[in-house]
């Protein structure tokens, strides 16, 4: 298993500067307490809500290899691949038929982390289950098999789609609910339940959690944080 082919950004340089910038300006609207009332939401301080996103963006960059698998494909390498207007660079396939399947660090290691403990904090297992269930069915059938990359869904959809969930579900923990299904339900509805299709794409690394799905997990702790704002003014307290 080739660990050259486990360290790379999940997006394009200039879009992943699109989410590098749109963390400065989080951070900066958190530091000048802009958002404290939708982090507040979330359980977390301010400086632990920086540093959260902070650890996503650079974990993005880390895949954990769990698997490698036969590819049924011919094996993509150093190609550019387009995808609902994203571009994504491919890591080197070293000139072996197979795919690696791999966790991303800051796209699924920290969400699902961060996911259990807003579960276990305002004891939501309930609607956390039922929200990362709405979105897990509508990631899947959203979710489009990419040749080289893996699986991939529209950017906005696990933000806005989660944000609207939390909304129906319970307006006092908007945040975690948003914040959860947006998670889980797009790693699972989007990267596990498609597993069964990564063989044919010829992708060198299929990353639960990495290009396909990582600007959308990662948007989701931003949009639908920010749209969670707009819920009645009371924090959320555990149950």
């Amino acid at each position: 298993m080739q660990t050259d082919r486990m360290f790379y950004l999940p997006l394009a340089p200039e879009f992943f500067a699109i989410l590098v910038l749109a963390f400065i300006i989080t951070a900066v609207a958190i530091q000048f307490r802009l958002l404290r009332y939708a982090y507040m939401q979330l359980g977390v301080s301010s400086r632990a809500a920086v540093l959260l996103l902070l650890a996503s963006l650079i974990g993005s960059y880390v895949n954990i290899p769990v698997a490698e698998i036969p590819s049924h494909a011919s094996t993509a390498s150093q190609q550019v691949v387009e995808f609902f207007g994203m571009r994504y660079y491919l890591p080197v396939a070293g000139g072996a038929p197979t795919t690696i399947i791999a966790v991303n660090v800051g796209g699924a290691v920290i969400p699902i982390i961060m996911s259990l403990y807003l579960l276990a904090h305002y004891h939501l297992w309930f609607k956390g289950a039922i929200a990362t269930a709405v979105l897990a069915a509508l990631c899947y059938y959203l979710a489009s098999p990419v040749p080289g990359v893996g699986i991939a869904v529209p950017i906005f959809v696990p933000a806005i789609a989660s944000a609207i969930v939390a909304f129906v579900l319970d307006r006092g923990y908007v945040a975690p609910l948003a914040y959860i299904a947006g998670s889980l339900g797009t790693l699972i509805g989007a990267d596990l339940m498609n597993l069964d299709k990564i063989a044919g794409l010829g992708a060198p690394v299929a990353s639960v959690g990495g290009a396909g799905t990582f600007d959308g997990i990662f948007l989701t702790s931003i949009i639908a944080v920010l749209l969670s704002s707009l819920a009645p003014r009371e924090t959320a307290k555990p149950a």
